[in-house]
């Protein structure tokens, strides 16, 4: 008996605990993809499982609510746009500030692959915070501080390159970004357009030259 509890531990895990997981993934997968193009009000649970085929009675074996499912979806977009932001920041074959101009880049052109339907989940939430759970606004406003101090650091960096004038407040110079760029995006979406981010991102580098 014991030796071959032993054995099941150590074994591949059982088929159900891997579909359960598989099956979760999907949910959330399909969520990000809606939640980037609409709201999360707008979106319904019906929606979801229709683009994973899951049967509606099992969307709530793998999320005890929406709600749930909400908070899911914010920590994994987080997470997933944490990793872009890393890649582009901590790529030393850039200096400190043409780094941030790649992320620009990078994020323009992901926005142009689906002809700027798609936006950024965290600030889709936020501009419908007043109709969403209380318990998202600390976790979208978590996400949004995580993302800003990653770029803080880099200017940091670029701060210690000679890129950008010792006094600058680097922190702020980040919340400006963020603010800022998370409109851009929005404006990209309403008009199809890149144009938006372009001016944005070349108005925000132009002002960290001239500081």
């Amino acid at each position: 008996m014991e030796s071959n509890a032993v054995s099941r531990r150590r074994g591949r895990p059982p088929k159900l605990r891997e579909d359960h997981a598989d099956t979760r993934e999907l949910l959330l997968r399909a969520g990000v993809e809606a939640l980037t193009e609409k709201g999360f009000s707008a979106t319904g649970i019906e929606e979801i499982l229709g683009r994973v085929g899951v049967p509606k009675g099992s969307f709530y074996h793998y999320f005890d609510s929406k709600e749930a499912y909400g908070l899911a979806l914010i920590e994994r977009y987080g997470v997933f746009f944490a990793r872009k932001l890393d890649r582009h920041l901590g790529n030393r074959a850039l200096s400190p500030l043409n780094r941030l101009r790649a992320f620009v880049v990078d994020a323009q052109e992901g926005m142009a692959r689906y002809e700027f339907r798609r936006g950024c989940l965290i600030g889709n939430l936020g501009q419908e915070m007043g109709a969403l759970p209380e318990s998202f606004r600390l976790r979208l406003r978590g996400t949004f501080e995580d993302w800003q101090a990653r770029f803080a650091s880099c200017l940091a960096e670029a701060q210690g390159a000679g890129e950008l004038v010792s006094d600058a407040d680097t922190a702020q110079l980040a919340a400006f970004f963020w603010i800022g760029w998370e409109g851009a995006v929005l404006r990209a979406k309403l008009e199809r357009s890149a144009k938006p981010l372009e001016i944005f991102s070349g108005l925000f580098f132009a002002g960290l030259a001239a500081s």
